[in-house]
């Protein structure tokens, strides 16, 4: 009997019914994480310092919403006084918090699993767990290394790279992994590259290199610390390695990296070329893998990704999305006057407190009130004698409606703990942190 188009139509429809039949159970199987909430919830995304905040200023602002935090570590690790950690300048009780005592402690609920996918037109996450719905998400999903910059799509470069010459700059892990290796190092060229702005928390790295030539000056190690910065000089760090450390770092500033052979170690620049034998390799970074799963990604004037989700830069909202919120490390630029607010913990916090604001006033029914963030960051320009810049960012509105910034810098010659106290004040706002 021949087979006609007809026929071949008609078992092509049964073969698809056959199949969405045999789906269908496996979807309606995906279990949901709670039952449906009573009222509104809002759901948020990531347990850093934005995603914390927001938790607990919704709980304050607006009790009647069921606030859900989705968060894949089972603790909170903070990167803001983790340099002094690093190099044995601190212990850890400052830096790791748990998470289930602050979710008790302010209201909320707290769930460890990842997030894989969002579906933005039915309001729902999915989970490693299951399934979620929100009236209202806050994604607060950190970064990601962009390693392809420099491998393509060469995978195994890449986890090469992270597994033996970590960045630290995502919590966790990383920090353990790259303190493990400060404490065995015996000598030699140590390479620290790091990324072209914006990343995570800028002064960082130069804190980092202070606190490297510190323990290689004291420890009397043979060795250097090699830093390769394609950004032009931070708060005349260039000045402070060659007075502090003439020894122990070599500073190469606006020093670009055009290739990294992390096999047989070696990186090409458009200065020279460089053997290490150790590295902290800091590729480029950009907002997290769940903001380019979701759609969230910005793009520049030729339509090209510019690596960061695309945010309203007064409500924080996504621009194609009012019920979903974007804050911290992960977000584009904030004003054409001066691009990215700094991606620093306080910066998140606040915009975390701006956020839950936003969503508080949206569930009465009025207008929000337009609210700007600021920063405050603590580094250590000198370990002997202590020395310390900190760096405050505040924003105001100009008339034409474009935030403005305005940077202070403020050196103390004779630190007194001062970073540690804005530590537990803000530990205390979100964490409930209480020293013992």
């Amino acid at each position: 009997m021949p087979f006609s188009r007809r026929s071949f139509l008609a078992a092509s429809t049964a073969l698809c019914a056959s199949l969405a039949a045999r789906a269908a159970p496996v979807t309606r199987s995906i279990p949901e994480l709670l039952p449906p909430s009573r009222g509104r919830r809002v759901v948020i995304v990531g347990g850093g310092w934005g995603g914390l905040s927001a938790a607990r200023h919704l709980r304050e602002l607006a009790p009647g919403l069921e606030v859900v935090l989705l968060e894949k570590n089972a603790a909170f690790w903070s990167l803001p006084l983790s340099n002094k950690w690093l190099t044995g300048l601190a212990d850890d009780r400052y830096l790791i918090h748990d998470y289930q005592a602050a979710a008790s402690a302010y209201g909320y609920t707290f769930i460890q699993t990842e997030v894989s996918a969002i579906d933005r037109d039915r309001r729902r996450v999915f989970t490693q767990a299951g399934t979620l719905d929100y009236d209202w998400l806050i994604l607060a999903v950190g970064i990601r290394y962009g390693y392809e910059a420099w491998y393509g799509d060469d995978r195994r470069a890449a986890e090469h790279t992270l597994k033996n010459y970590p960045c630290a700059c995502i919590p966790g892990r990383e920090q353990r992994a790259l303190k493990e290796k400060l404490d065995s190092f015996q000598g030699g060229d140590l390479v620290m590259t790091l990324p072209p702005m914006p990343y995570r928390c800028p002064p960082s790295p130069y804190e980092r290199a202070c606190m490297i030539g510190a323990l290689l000056k004291s420890r009397r190690i043979k060795g250097k610390l090699i830093v390769l910065d394609p950004n032009s000089q931070v708060l005349g760090f260039g000045r402070i390695f060659s007075e502090q450390y003439p020894d122990q770092i070599v500073y190469l500033p606006q020093t670009r990296i055009k290739s990294v052979d992390p096999f047989s170690k070696t990186i090409a620049t458009d200065v020279d070329d460089f053997r290490f034998d150790d590295a902290i390799l800091m590729a480029p970074q950009q907002a997290g893998d769940l903001a380019w799963k979701a759609g969230f990604i910005a793009r520049d004037s030729e339509g090209k990704p510019t690596g960061w989700a695309g945010q309203d830069p007064v409500h924080l909202h996504a621009k194609d999305d009012e019920k979903v919120f974007l804050i911290g490390d992960m977000i584009d630029q904030a004003s054409p006057l001066f691009g990215h607010y700094p991606k620093t913990g306080q910066m998140a916090s606040r915009q975390g407190r701006i956020a839950a604001s936003e969503i508080a006033a949206r569930a009465r029914g009025v207008a929000p009130e337009k609210l700007l963030p600021d920063s405050a960051c603590y580094v250590f320009t000198r370990i002997e004698p202590m020395e310390m810049t900190r760096v405050e960012s505040r924003y105001k509105f100009r008339g034409d409606g474009l935030i403005v910034q305005t940077v202070r810098q403020v050196h103390d010659p004779n630190p007194r703990g001062e970073d540690l106290q804005w530590a537990k004040a803000m530990f205390g706002e979100f964490l409930a942190f209480k020293e013992r």
